[in-house]
């Protein structure tokens, strides 16, 4: 039940109708007992200096923020935490009395849903990340900052995986597609770009059933993940656990990043089992296309 007292959040995007902050969100402050409530702001290219203008006059207390607002947001809030003013990114601000302040939860939530996934500890480890956007810039800055001892950046674009590979801290690197050397030895494997994403769920196939690399290239004591959550396993997943390689799709990274921005803004401890049960059941529950 709302009233006059509820706080509001919201995620600002564009398109953000498909966006799942909502139920994390608020699967999240119902399990607090928290008088906050969370919705979705369609908010088109080139307006997110308005949605800031609006969340001071309003009153509202956290966004988060999703494409193509990501790099607009981090030029315009009053100040970016050292992970958002490195990336260039903003996927969440706080209104601190019409302060607003960016964040960028995407590279530690990564490394937190890894470590509850199954204890991988980033320190002096080789990794692989294909991809060279944002969620793997985040994903490369983390492992950076976390004492990764190489993140080889293999994407089609030479020059972009240059540029990911040399943010600051990391001891990056670059591969070239279809290199086995790339692969071979890495101790974890990240997939950060789109393909296996929007398959038909009901026969498990689409057109965008490739894979990232060639699942034998990558080794049996390696840990692999897929930032896809939808469908939950895709075609790269379901071979390289045919191969009993430890493998995770983005899942777990989805909700930690919204259980960094939920604590930020909140105060409170997330409670991160309530919101992966949440998602799990409504994407479980949605019907097959």
């Amino acid at each position: 039940m709302f009233s006059g007292a509820t706080t509001l959040a919201a995620v600002i995007g564009d398109p953000v109708r498909h966006s799942l902050s909502p139920v994390i969100h608020n699967a999240a402050f119902s399990a607090c007992s928290l008088d906050w409530v969370y919705c979705a702001f369609p908010v088109a290219r080139g307006g997110a200096g308005d949605a800031l203008a609006a969340m001071r006059t309003l009153g509202i207390a956290g966004y988060s923020v999703t494409m193509p607002h990501k790099a607009d947001v981090a030029a315009a809030v009053d100040e970016c935490t050292p992970s958002a003013a490195a990336l260039g990114a903003v996927n969440c601000v706080i209104n601190r009395g019409g302060y607003l302040i960016g964040d960028n939860t995407d590279g530690a939530g990564f490394l937190q849903g890894l470590a509850a996934d199954v204890g991988f500890e980033a320190a002096g480890a080789r990794c692989v990340v294909f991809g060279a956007g944002g969620a793997a810039r985040a994903v490369i800055d983390a492992l950076g900052r976390a004492g990764a001892a190489e993140v080889v950046v293999v994407n089609r674009s030479a020059d972009a995986a240059a540029r990911a590979a040399a943010l600051p801290g990391v001891a990056g690197g670059v591969g070239r597609v279809g290199d086995a050397s790339a692969i071979a030895g890495a101790d974890l494997v990240v997939n950060a770009t789109s393909l296996g994403m929007h398959l038909d769920r009901s026969r498990g196939t689409g057109p965008a059933a490739e894979l990232p690399c060639d699942p034998e290239l990558v080794a049996s004591s390696a840990v692999a993940v897929d930032l896809v959550y939808d469908p939950v396993e895709t075609p790269w997943l379901q071979a390289l656990r045919s191969r009993n390689i430890r493998a995770f799709n983005g899942l777990s990274m989805l909700v930690h990043q919204a259980a960094g921005q939920f604590e930020w803004w909140t105060g409170h401890a997330a409670p991160v089992d309530a919101m992966r049960e949440a998602v799990a059941r409504h994407l479980a529950e949605r019907p097959a296309t």
